[in-house]
């Protein structure tokens, strides 16, 4: 079952908007703009976050793992959500991406189908986070490490819901009705 894409949101960021902040040129930009700029700010972000995430997910465990609000079993988790976030973005690359540049949109419904289904799947993953981290609510007296990894939990959290947000409602749209771009 879908839910609204909101529903993966932070909630600091659901309580100010109601929505994940997505920037209005984006949601109408042609797909020979919105492509290289997934790739560019989405992609290669999630790449940098998750190494240093998972390793002071680590530290927080190492150090931590006694404390009753120690997010016990995070760095294993982010270790699989790097995984399949790596494999979703590469067929993204490989395949969906260079379909949808050539105009290949009867073709690339097949493709989008798998992308929607692994983004629920993606969301399923940010609800076991949200678990996790008692929805990323850092503990009071909680060490640099622990408030660093938190703070960009929260950001990896929201840059992925806008992420999904693009290619769910404005990517997928058009090829998916098999409308042209």
């Amino acid at each position: 079952m879908s839910r609204p894409l909101s529903d993966f949101a932070h909630p600091q960021q659901q309580a100010s908007t109601g929505q994940p902040p997505a920037d209005e040129y984006w949601q109408s930009a042609p797909a020979d703009e919105l492509i290289p700029h997934i790739l560019e700010r989405y992609h290669r972000r999630h790449r940098e976050q998750l190494p240093e995430l998972i390793r002071l997910a680590r530290r927080v465990e190492q150090v931590h793992g006694e404390h009753p609000q120690c997010p016990n079993g995070l760095a294993d988790h982010l270790s699989d959500i790097h995984q399949a976030l790596e494999s979703h973005m590469s067929k993204e690359e490989q395949i969906l991406f260079p379909m949808l540049l050539r105009g290949e949109h009867s073709l690339s419904r097949g493709p989008i189908s798998v992308m929607r289904f692994e983004h629920e799947q993606h969301g399923q993953s940010l609800d076991q986070l949200y678990a996790l981290t008692d929805r990323i609510t850092t503990p009071l007296h909680a060490c640099n490490t622990w408030q660093t990894l938190y703070r960009g939990l929260a950001e990896f959290c929201q840059d992925l819901t806008q992420h999904i947000q693009l290619e769910n409602e404005v990517l997928f749209v058009g090829p998916a009705a098999g409308e042209m771009l």
